[in-house]
């Protein structure tokens, strides 16, 4: 039975970098003939403090931590920013080293999508994962195709990393439902962990999109954060009404002029999950409170 304990993470060495699923197989029979449990942050890389929170978070949890390095085309449309998505790979190592991780696994996209991979979904061919119900709200309604592409993918990767617990960051709040929804449901084993948004000091969630912003727009950027977070006060002081929790968020995206794509909550008796998307000249941000909820720390 494996047991999995907390432990330090240790700045040792770079990780060994790792392009084939053969090769990154031979060194995880390595490491099980070994006894070590694996911990994984899959990453489009662009990495900031978010990334790295969750790597150490995976090096507190697990013997060996790999972090996957793969722009996904799948989760793109046509019209997005595949080409202009950002390619750090020499300093996304550097900094992956200095939280202890093992390996990077950078595949290419031959090597992900063996019968190729087209960004027209109407013209793509081969194995995709789809989970009903929960992709195709909120940030589906604006990016039908993003939800597709991110299930395909995780499932590729845990098939590939096979790893014991996977990490995965609150901001993409959406995403980890989905991820969840689809581990339960083709019976993947890997336990899915989720850990706190890591934010700027003025609230704004870290991503690897907000290098895009101009010094205007980064000033404007956190007025999502600070609408949800109204929100999340009123809630704290006893509010339950969830039309008006979305009022008193809306009004505040409204008086800061930000083009709004969805600002979306409901009440469970579990509490809930506040969510937006706001536009900030052509880059997307994109947030979430939980209310009445916690995740881990």
């Amino acid at each position: 039975m494996i047991r999995f304990t907390r432990r330090l993470y240790s700045t040792a060495s770079t990780p060994r970098i790792v392009n084939t699923i053969a090769e990154y197989r031979a060194l995880r029979n390595e490491w099980l003939l070994a006894g070590k449990t694996i911990g994984f942050v899959p990453t489009m890389g662009a990495l900031h403090q978010g990334h790295l929170s969750l790597a150490k978070t995976a090096k507190q949890d697990c013997d060996k931590v790999v972090a996957s390095i793969f722009v996904n085309p799948a989760q793109f449309a046509p019209t997005e920013d595949l080409d202009r998505y950002p390619r750090t790979f020499e300093n996304d190592v550097k900094l992956l080293s200095t939280v202890g991780v093992d390996a990077v696994f950078a595949p290419s996209v031959q090597e992900m999508y063996p019968a190729g991979i087209t960004l027209d979904v109407s013209k793509q061919t081969g194995t995709f994962v789809e989970v009903k119900g929960k992709s195709h709200m909120l940030e589906g309604s604006v990016r039908p195709h993003f939800f597709r592409g991110v299930a395909t993918v995780v499932t590729k990767l845990f098939n590939v990393i096979q790893p014991h617990k996977a990490f995965f960051g609150q901001k993409d709040g959406q995403q980890c439902a989905v991820i969840r929804t689809m581990s339960r449901d083709l019976l993947i084993p890997t336990e899915i962990v989720v850990c706190q948004t890591i934010r700027e000091t003025d609230g704004l969630a870290m991503s690897s999109r907000n290098r895009y912003l101009s010094v205007e727009e980064r000033e404007t950027a956190p007025v999502l954060y600070r609408a949800l977070r109204a929100a999340e006060v009123l809630f704290e002081g006893g509010e339950r009404d969830a039309n008006v929790l979305r009022e008193v968020a809306g009004k505040i995206l409204k008086e800061s002029g930000v083009p709004v794509e969805y600002l979306s909550g409901k009440i469970g008796k579990d509490g809930a999950m506040m969510s937006g998307a706001v536009r900030i000249g052509k880059t997307r941000i994109i947030d979430n409170v939980l209310l009445g909820v916690e995740v881990r720390k």
